[in-house]
């Protein structure tokens, strides 16, 4: 092994793991990041946790929110699921700065096949890992985000090494990152990626096109899609599983063609509405956030000191000095169109004047996917604010209807521009570059881009008006002198932020003079832009992700407290189902957490109860309550929560006198306005075969009891004289569900819109409804086969690579 190749990687490596440490430093203290989303997601796997710790199996079916839904979309695990094992494995650093570590070990692999200096590498690196929007994302919860984004690079240092004839290690890579690409699970991010793997396959094209190397474009191509194909494969379990499920989600076709009020409404083959997509549209103007971290105020909620104008007022108007402190956290400082931002998607200042700097100096087809994949990304990302080019991917792109917060997809943006500034300082740092054509691209830099944030900062105040999209809301609140000074404290932000970014561009421009007239070595020169640009970046979101938001682990771990409230009804231990109306039930998790929801928090909810609460649970509907066995309602009253029992809960099964059947969905869900849960089954004519006779009706001899329950099993006894039609108040999901009466496996059917039904035969038995989804069986065959595969190949690489070096 040649040891001096190897030693600055490895210290590189030690650098991330340092730095990663270091920045998130209360991770030392075993504290852990407060993050909103993750409080969310561990009271949905509340359930989950306690099977698996008692069962040692996972049970893919949950019942504690939503009323029963499928787990794969929270953190199911499958059998021989390798590369997720990998990923553990890269992942050893404590959360979040295991993240922040992948961050900057993927892009410096991206940068080593793009065959940049270690030490440039490194600065680039920096550059990806430190940017505010990558940041702040740790600091709400968005863990899967975060982690797709992290494993972007590698996906693209693997289709560019095949471009570069490096077809078999090359194939791995892309393999491998792929694969873990697929680990994270956020396929927006994903699409994201695809939509950049697009550009960089048309720049390669055009270039093989210029050198007569089409047969060679075509064979990589090839071997890309066999290396997606065995990735997709390490996958199979999650992505059928995911697919699968998307069908029934809000995510997939819509079931019903009518609103609430019974009208039909604009047909919709599958998706999500355009206005729920585009609800968080990036503002045209707000995209100088990427220059100046605080052009559009920074953040719906961000800290004000005893200096600005609010803190002023307040005190003029006679508030107390303790109030008027705490009067001034949180405040919306942000005047963008955005319903709510956390933070600005800051880039850095001095990362920018090298990202404009790239533009005249590096030439070539890397230069233009980079170039084209951030500008698109960034008019994308504009949502309704550029509604023509939104509304033609929605309508004729693949899958873009699947995804909301369009403004999401600027994370192409905080990767190529890195990427490309790091291709401009490898190209300045040159000797073949000559000083010349540097000193005019400085100039040219400086005009444009020191130029424009001089213009903001002489300017600004006449330019903008500091006015928000929720300043009439806001005005009501607060009042014509509190908004009037909010807005000078706006100006101020903008300002101060404008001299600021102002400062790291000429410092940057200066380091670089200075290195062009030969009066400062190279190594300073990267020293400098190094330091200027992580110093810029890691002060930046200190403002918003900083050690105050850390704390103890057992907080995240039990994020929830359980009330006077949930105290009395967990006193109940029949099986009953509970709405928590202290919260919006349908987004949050709190009651999933110590519960059976009928409520939870997740993105891509089932898309039955989702309807079922749109039409009727918001109405107060007692009989569709009833029938999901809502026993307990928890609702507000002067400053406390109070209990409300529902006696009048079908509970678990009940058999039914009569049949309403309805020929499609839209009826179904109408039908439910008006009809007795206890005596009536509205049944869809699809299932008509299932059921021998249309005349029933109940026995008072007819019996119906659960005996056991658990998430993915439950089981009855009953008896009866004749016939009887069951309805159980379990969400119907047919993938999956085995139904079996005294063991003999029977079919079962879907009642009032979004429960089970049965029809059982005269005498007594035992029924058992068990959750056996045939997805994770075929697809951990799949994920088995694969991962064998990709170890053969490794292994045949390295025997490849022993054998080469025995014969030399």
């Amino acid at each position: 092994m040649n040891y001096k190749k190897v030693l600055p990687h490895t210290l590189v490596l030690l650098c991330f793991i340092v730095l990663s440490i270091a920045y998130f430093y209360p991770v030392l203290q075993g504290k852990v990041i407060e993050q909103s989303d993750i409080k969310q997601h561990v009271g949905m796997f509340q359930q989950q946790k306690e099977f698996i710790k008692s069962t040692s199996q996972e049970p893919y079916w949950m019942d504690n929110a939503f009323g029963g839904m499928p787990t794969y979309q929270v953190g199911a695990n499958y059998p021989h699921n390798y590369i997720k094992e990998l990923d553990r494995v890269i992942r050893f650093l404590p959360r979040p700065a295991d993240y922040l570590f992948i961050y900057f070990i993927g892009i410096y692999i991206l940068f080593l096949v793009l065959k940049i200096d270690p030490k440039t590498a490194l600065i680039g690196a920096l550059a990806f890992g430190f940017s505010t929007y990558l940041i702040v994302i740790l600091g709400v919860g968005h863990n899967a985000k975060a982690h797709a984004i992290a494993y972007m690079p590698l996906v693209l240092a693997g289709i560019i090494s095949i471009f570069n004839k490096n077809y078999f290690w090359g194939s791995i890579l892309l393999i491998v990152g792929m694969g873990l690409e697929l680990v994270a699970n956020h396929f927006q991010m994903t699409f994201y990626l695809m939509l950049l793997c697009i550009s960089l396959g048309l720049a390669y094209a055009y270039h093989f096109f210029q050198l007569k190397e089409i047969p060679h474009f075509f064979k990589s191509i090839g071997l890309m899609v066999i290396a997606v194909v065995v990735a997709l494969g390490l996958n199979a379990t999650n992505l059928m599983a995911t697919a699968e499920y998307a069908e029934h989600s809000t995510r997939g076709p819509a079931i019903l063609s009518i609103n609430q009020d019974g009208k039909e409404k604009k047909a919709s083959s599958s998706g999500l509405s355009y206005e729920y997509i585009t609800e968080y549209s990036y503002g045209i103007l707000e995209s100088f956030n990427l220059l100046i971290p605080n052009f559009k105020g920074g953040s719906s909620s961000q800290d004000l000191t005893q200096n600005s104008n609010f803190y002023e007022e307040l005190i003029q108007l006679g508030v107390p000095n303790h109030q008027a402190l705490e009067y001034i956290k949180g405040l919306p400082t942000y005047w963008g169109p955005q319903t709510y931002v956390a933070a600005p998607a800051y880039l850095g200042a001095s990362l920018l004047f090298l990202f404009v700097l790239a533009i005249f100096l590096v030439k070539g087809h890397h230069k233009y996917w980079l170039l084209g994949g951030a500008v698109f990304s960034l008019l994308l990302s504009w949502g309704d604010n550029f509604a023509w080019l939104t509304k033609f991917f929605i309508d004729y792109f693949p899958l873009y209807n699947k995804f909301r917060a369009v403004s999401s997809v600027q994370v192409i943006v905080e990767l190529c521009v890195p990427v490309l500034a790091v291709l401009g300082l490898t190209k300045l740092l040159s000797t073949t570059t000559s000083n010349e054509v540097k000193t005019k691209a400085l100039k040219n830099s400086i005009l444009i881009l020191g130029g424009l944030t001089l213009l903001f900062a002489v300017f600004g105040s006449h330019l903008f008006t500091f006015s928000g999209a929720q300043d009439t809301q806001l005005n009501q609140s607060f009042g014509p002198q509190l908004m009037r000074a909010l807005k000078e404290d706006r100006k101020s932000l903008f300002f101060n932020d404008a001299l600021r970014s102002l400062f790291f561009i000429i410092a940057t421009a200066a380091l670089v003079y200075f290195f062009i007239k030969n009066k400062l070595k190279s190594q300073f020169l990267l020293i400098g832009i190094g330091v200027l640009i992580a110093g810029d970046l890691i002060f930046v979101n200190q403002r918003y992700i900083n050690a105050s938001d850390f704390v103890p682990k057992h907080n995240m771990e039990r994020p929830f407290t359980a009330n006077e409230a949930d105290l009395q009804i967990k006193k109940d231990e029949s099986r009953y189902r509970v709405l928590d109306l202290s919260t919006n039930p349908f987004n949050s998790a709190r009651a999933s957490y110590f519960h059976h929801s009928l409520g939870g928090y997740h993105a891509a909810k089932p898309q039955r109860i989702q309807d079922v609460f749109d039409f009727h649970i918001v109405k107060g509907n007692q009989e569709v309550l009833n029938m999901l066995n809502l026993k307990y309602e928890i609702y507000p009253e002067d400053d406390q929560l109070l209990v409300q029992e529902n006696t009048y809960a079908n509970g678990n099964a009940w058999f039914v006198n009569d049949i309403i059947w309805v020929n499609n969905a839209n009826e179904e869900i109408l039908a439910l306005n008006e009809f007795d849960s206890k005596n009536q089954a509205i049944i869809n004519k699809e299932f008509k075969d299932m059921i021998s006779t249309e005349s029933f009706k109940a026995s008072e001899k007819a019996q119906i009891e659960l005996d056991t329950h658990q998430p993915n099993r439950l089981t009855y006894s009953y008896s009866a004289d004749k016939k009887q039609i069951a309805v159980f108040s379990e969400s119907y999901y047919k993938p999956g569900w085995q139904v079996k009466i005294n063991n003999q496996e029977v079919n079962h059917f879907r009642v009032n819109y979004l429960l089970r039904g049965l029809e059982l035969p005269k005498g007594e038995g035992k029924i058992e409804f068990t959750f056996v989804p045939q997805v994770v069986q075929i697809g951990s065959k799949i994920t088995l086969a694969s991962s064998l595969l990709v170890l053969i190949l490794i292994g045949f690489g390295v025997f490849r690579v022993w054998k080469s070096s025995k014969e030399e």
